[in-house]
C-alpha cells in the first residue's frame, strides 16, 4: 500500500526519538574527567606577554599604519628539569591573536574558546581615552592578551594544539602553518548556521536554555559595566570638585594670620584627594576589564549553541533523506506510486520498466540506503559526541565562572570601601586643621 507523507514524518520522528542527545555523563564523572585532563602545557612552561611596542608599517592596502605588537615569552616552569623547547620569543599583533582564536573556534567547535580582550576601549568613563594606542589601554590589553594565552594553555586539549604551540615559539612562518591547515575552508559560514537555526525542528533543550542563558547573562553585565561608567564619571566629578575647596582654603588662608596655617593645610589635604581619582578609576577600569572577558565569553557559548543546531539539522536533514528513499524502495517494490511523483509521469510517458530495470534500480536504491543509514548512525555519534564534550566544556566554564567573578565582585567591593575610608580620612584630617586654628 502507499506511504503517506504523515507515515514519512513518523518515520523520521521515531529515528530521532531512539537517539538519546539529552543525557551527557553525570556530573560527578565530568568533573574527575576535567580534573585529570587538566593544565597540560601550563605545567610544563610559563608564559608572558613581557611588553609592547609600536610600531609603524604599510598595511594591507599600501596604506601607512601605526600599530602596536607584544613580545611572548615563554620558559620552562622547573628550570632544574628543563621542560620543552622554548624556541623564539614572537612578537604578535592583535590580529595574529585573532586568527589564533578563529582557528580554535573552527577547529575545536565543542570547547568554550577564551575570548581575547577588547580591540577598542568600551563602557569607559568619559575621562579615560578610548585611543587603542593610548599607553594605559594598551597595557590592560597586553595583560588580556597574556591572560588568553593562559587560559589556552591550562586548558586539556587546547593546549596540546600544535599550531598554537608555534604561535608562542616561531617569530617566522606560523601565519603561512595556520593558514595550511584549511580551517578557513572548515569554518561554517553565517548563512549556513542561520539556515540551521531558522530550520531544525528539534532543537535540544539544554542548548535553548544555554542560548537563553548567554543572551541574559550578555545582558546583565553590559548593564553592570554602563552603570559603572557613569558611577566612575559623576565620582569623578565630584573628587574635582573637592580641588575647588583645596584653591578655596588656600586663598582664603592668605589674608588670615590666626586661620591661614589651618586653612593651608586642609586645603592640601582635598587637593590631594581630588588628584587621587585618576589612580582609583585608572585601577578600578581592571575590574571593569574582568567583567568584560566573561561578556565577551557569552559569545563562545553562543558559537558551541550555534554548532550544536548545525550538527542537529544536518541530522534531521539525513534521516529525511534516508526515510524519502526508503519510501522509493517501496513504491518500486509494490508499484504503488505517489499522485504526481516523477517515476508515475515517466510511467505513463514512456511505459512501465522491465523487471530487470526494476531489478536494476533496486539494487542501486538499496546502496544509496545503506550509506543513508550510515550517514544517520554517523550524524548520530557526531551529535552525541558534541553534547558529551560540549557539556563538559559548558560545566567547566561556569565553574570557572562563578569562582572568578565572585572573587572580582568581592575585589571591587574591597577597593570601593577602601576608597570611602580613604575619603573619610581626608576629612577627618580637615577636622584636625579646623580644630588647631
Amino acid at each position: 500500500m502507499n506511504r503517506t507523507m504523515a507515515d514519512s514524518d513518523s518515520e523520521e520522528a521515531a529515528v530521532l526519538d531512539n537517539t538519546d542527545l539529552t543525557s551527557p555523563e553525570s556530573e560527578n564523572n565530568m568533573i574527575n574527567t576535567m580534573v585529570e585532563r587538566e593544565t597540560a602545557l601550563l605545567k610544563k612552561i610559563d608564559i608572558n606577554v613581557a611588553e609592547s611596542e609600536k610600531r609603524s608599517g604599510k598595511n594591507t592596502v599600501n596604506m601607512q599604519e601605526t600599530y602596536t605588537v607584544y613580545l611572548i615569552e615563554i620558559r620552562p616552569a622547573n628550570a632544574a628539569e628543563g621542560g620543552l623547547p622554548v624556541g623564539d620569543s614572537p612578537w604578535r599583533r592583535y590580529s595574529e591573536f585573532e586568527l589564533l582564536r578563529t582557528y580554535l573556534l573552527v577547529t575545536y567547535p565543542f570547547v568554550v574558546i577564551p575570548p581575547l580582550p577588547e580591540k577598542r576601549a568600551e563602557f569607559v568613563w568619559h575621562k579615560l581615552s578610548a585611543d587603542n594606542l593610548d599607553p594605559d589601554f594598551v597595557e590592560r590589553r597586553r595583560l588580556g592578551l597574556e591572560n588568553f594565552l593562559i587560559r589556552v594553555a591550562s586548558h586539556s586539549v587546547l593546549s596540546k594544539d600544535k599550531i598554537f604551540y608555534q604561535f608562542l615559539t616561531e617569530e617566522k612562518g606560523w601565519r603561512e602553518a595556520v593558514l595550511e591547515t584549511g580551517f578557513q575552508d572548515k569554518a561554517d559560514s553565517r548563512l549556513k548556521s542561520l539556515s540551521a537555526t531558522l530550520r531544525v525542528k528539534n532543537p535540544d533543550k539544554s542548548f535553548t536554555d544555554l542560548k537563553q542563558y548567554s543572551d541574559e547573562l550578555n545582558s546583565a553585565i553590559s548593564h553592570l559595566l554602563r552603570v559603572r561608567a557613569k558611577v566612575a564619571d559623576r565620582m569623578y566629578g565630584v573628587y574635582k570638585v573637592h580641588g575647588n575647596y583645596g584653591r578655596i582654603f588656600s586663598e582664603w588662608s592668605a589674608i588670615e594670620k590666626e586661620m591661614g596655617d589651618g586653612l593651608q593645610s586642609a586645603g592640601h589635604h582635598m587637593d590631594t584627594h581630588s588628584a587621587s581619582v585618576d589612580d582609583i578609576l585608572e585601577e578600578e577600569e581592571h575590574y571593569a576589564d574582568q567583567l568584560k572577558e566573561y561578556l565577551f565569553y557569552t559569545d563562545a557559548l553562543r558559537s558551541v549553541c550555534r554548532k550544536h543546531e548545525l550538527i542537529q539539522y544536518e541530522l534531521e536533514m539525513a534521516v529525511l533523506d534516508l526515510a524519502s528513499k526508503k519510501q522509493q524502495r517501496e513504491e518500486l517494490t509494490t508499484g504503488a506510486v505517489r499522485v504526481f511523483s516523477l517515476k508515475g509521469m515517466s510511467s505513463k510517458l514512456f511505459g512501465q520498466e522491465s523487471p530487470e530495470q526494476r531489478e536494476s534500480r533496486l539494487a542501486a536504491l538499496q546502496q544509496s540506503i545503506q550509506a543513508s543509514e550510515d550517514a544517520v548512525l554517523d550524524k548520530n555519534q557526531e551529535c552525541r559526541e558534541f553534547m558529551r564534550m560540549s557539556w563538559e566544556e559548558v560545566k567547566r566554564f561556569k565553574e570557572q565562572k562563578d569562582r572568578e567573578l565572585r572573587e572580582a565582585l568581592i575585589s571591587y567591593a574591597i577597593m570601593q570601601i577602601s576608597m570611602c575610608k580613604k575619603g573619610i580620612q581626608v576629612w577627618s584630617n580637615a577636622k584636625e586643621c579646623f580644630n588647631k586654628m
